[in-house]
């Protein structure tokens, strides 16, 4: 009988011992040390099996907490990681959106400038239009009391297009009259000019 309870006892003392050495008892460690000076009496500690299971399950939980612990940190840290990530984003976005609008309003100013130069240029052909109108006008008043063979000499050293529009607003007989006191070549090359304008 008591050899049995000896093989109990050293039995709960490895077990305790192998705990420890897995990080699950190492306060039990300290109660059986592999070596002692030849002059100490060893010390043993006695446990009961439901002491050891109940040391052995807080053990267990603890290191269970501990990882809980460890999982919750790391799951704080990427929501933090990711908050950061977003703010970037987003603080990046605004910074795009910035200069989006800078973009547009430079570029509204730019068509602005444009419309405006063009309005200039249209408005200057508009005189130039008008003042080709009057001396136009001019001329067919200056033609129109003129003979026919002065008239066909003043008029084959004008320009094309203005000898057309001043033949177009004669009076056709005249017209006819004129194109045949001119030189072939010249008569020819306003007659066509004349007919296309009058189509």
């Amino acid at each position: 009988m008591k050899a049995i309870k000896s093989k109990i006892r050293v039995s709960l003392v490895s077990a305790a011992m192998a705990c420890s050495g897995m990080g699950i008892l190492p306060s039990y460690a300290e109660t059986a040390p592999a070596t002692k000076p030849a002059s100490a009496a060893p010390v043993k500690r006695l446990y009961t099996e439901e002491e050891f299971q109940k040391a052995v399950l807080l053990e267990v939980e603890q290191a269970l907490v501990r990882t809980k612990q460890e999982k919750f940190v790391d799951l704080t840290k990427e929501i933090l990681k990711k908050e950061n990530e977003l703010k970037t984003k987003e603080i990046q976005l605004s910074k795009e959106k910035e200069q989006l609008e800078i973009n547009k309003k430079e570029f509204e100013k730019k068509i602005k400038s444009i419309q405006e130069d063009q309005a200039k240029v249209l408005g200057c052909l508009d005189d130039q239009d008008k003042q080709k109108e009057k001396r136009v006008d001019h001329m067919v008043e200056v033609v129109s009391n003129m003979k026919p063979d002065s008239a066909a000499k003043l008029l084959s050293v004008q320009e094309v297009d203005l000898a057309v529009s001043i033949l177009g607003k004669l009076d056709p007989q005249k017209v006819s009259k004129i194109f045949n006191l001119m030189d072939k070549e010249i008569s020819a090359r306003l007659q066509k000019q004349y007919m296309v304008m009058k189509k």
